[in-house]
């Protein structure tokens, strides 16, 4: 529960930030392009970060280094309210120190839950920080605005630096140091992280530590053809439909609603997909996920036709539910699956190839919009969607996402 509540902290003070920030461009404390300069900066600090990160969880306490991240985002906050109005440089360091604490924490996170809960239980586990995270984001707004009425941005930028200090300060201990991150029953050695006896090699490089991460990443053939699929549909249908949605809603229905409606059954359908996946144990869970990470195409190809509004909607709550139906057993099997003392590595490697490349996809799709036409484009993401997790599921050990059946497991 500890785990959990630190987990949902930093989701909400992650997820909060943009959102304080454009009430700030509304009440003209920062204009359009300082918007733009410090989110643009909080995402560079959380791409450098992530990868630091992930190194530092796997070589040092799992929970030092949550703590240290938040801690590090902590700071950021005061002084982004600093800086609010004042110096945008200062803004724009604060962000990019945010973006950092928020990018070191996720594969520290990620790895924490490994040692914390038990790997019979870390389905539910990971199910219900998932639904933690969404039901922040359809509620966030309404209570945010609530707040903005009776405070003003920069106590609501403080707000999220106590988020920040609660994602750091809450969450228990996880195993000890000792072990460096593994749980006793997977030790053959229990003294084996302990610190180098005077003679013994040197600890490698962050470089040489990073690539052997890579190294066992390319161990798990299942894990490339997700990671894969996971950015085919990242980079071509989340950013199709971010950019051709509020298009369509406004051209097509002349109306707003269906931009709101859409988004929100999307956050309700990840809600339920998680409700779901929590208890649902599939014969072949992997091939279950990648049908669920397939059915994001729904939305790219609702899209195309001049179908009734809630056809929209429908097809972006199916959407949502697909999503965790793959997210939450994706995580589930990264955390059984790899080698525990490089896990934060791989799990640094998901985030950073992910969310590095979202930017791209949303750069390239406009252009390609205006070249082709909003209904090629969509056309041609939907097919990736579909497409890329079906050859994904064809991968050796993509159908249990691990190298054998569940059921003939010791």
């Amino acid at each position: 529960m500890r785990l959990w509540a630190g987990t949902t902290a930093s989701g909400l003070a992650t997820w909060a930030l943009p959102f304080v920030l454009g009430l700030a461009v509304l009440h003209r404390d920062l204009g359009a392009a300082g918007l733009g300069l410090v989110l643009a900066a909080r995402t560079a600090g959380f791409l450098v970060a992530v990868a630091v990160g992930g190194v530092l969880a796997d070589r040092h306490s799992r929970r030092a280094v949550v703590l240290w991240s938040a801690l590090a985002a902590a700071t950021a906050a005061p002084l982004l309210a600093v800086g609010l109005g004042h110096s945008l440089a200062l803004m724009t360091a604060a962000a990019a120190l945010a973006g950092a604490g928020q990018g070191a924490c996720r594969p520290a996170f990620q790895a924490l839950t490994a040692e914390i809960v038990t790997p019979e239980r870390r389905q539910q586990a990971n199910a219900a920080m998932t639904v933690a995270v969404r039901s922040s984001t359809l509620a966030g707004p309404t209570l945010t605005a609530l707040l903005a009425a009776f405070l003003d941005v920069r106590t609501l930028l403080l707000g999220i630096g106590a988020l920040w200090l609660a994602a750091g300060l809450v969450p228990g201990r996880g195993t000890a140091r000792a072990t460096g991150g593994r749980s006793p029953e997977e030790l053959p050695d229990p003294s084996s992280d302990a610190r180098p006896a005077a003679g013994s090699a040197p600890r490698a490089g962050f470089r040489a530590e990073f690539l052997e991460g890579i190294r066992e990443a390319r161990r798990h053939p299942w894990f490339l053809a997700g990671l894969g699929a996971l950015v085919a549909v990242i980079a071509l249908g989340y950013s199709a439909t971010g950019v051709a949605l509020p298009l369509i809603s406004r051209d097509r229905y002349g109306t707003e609603w269906v931009l709101a409606a859409a988004m929100t059954a999307y956050t309700v359908g990840a809600l339920g997909g998680a409700l779901v996946i929590a208890r649902l144990r599939p014969r072949s869970p992997g091939w279950a996920a990648f049908a669920g990470l397939g059915a994001y195409g729904v939305a790219p190809l609702s899209l195309m036709l001049p179908v009734h509004p809630a056809v929209v909607v429908a097809a972006y709550a199916v959407a949502g539910i697909g999503i965790e139906l793959f997210n939450v057993p994706w995580f589930t099997a990264t955390q059984r699956e790899v080698a525990p003392d490089k896990l934060a590595r791989v799990s640094s490697l998901d985030f950073l190839v992910s969310y590095g490349l979202a930017p791209v996809g949303l750069a390239l799709i406009a252009p390609a919009i205006e070249r082709f036409g909003v209904t090629p484009v969509l056309a041609a993401c939907a097919a990736a969607c579909f497409l890329v997790p079906a050859a994904a599921a064809l991968v050796p050990t993509a159908r249990h996402f691990g190298r054998t059946d569940p059921a003939t497991r010791d």
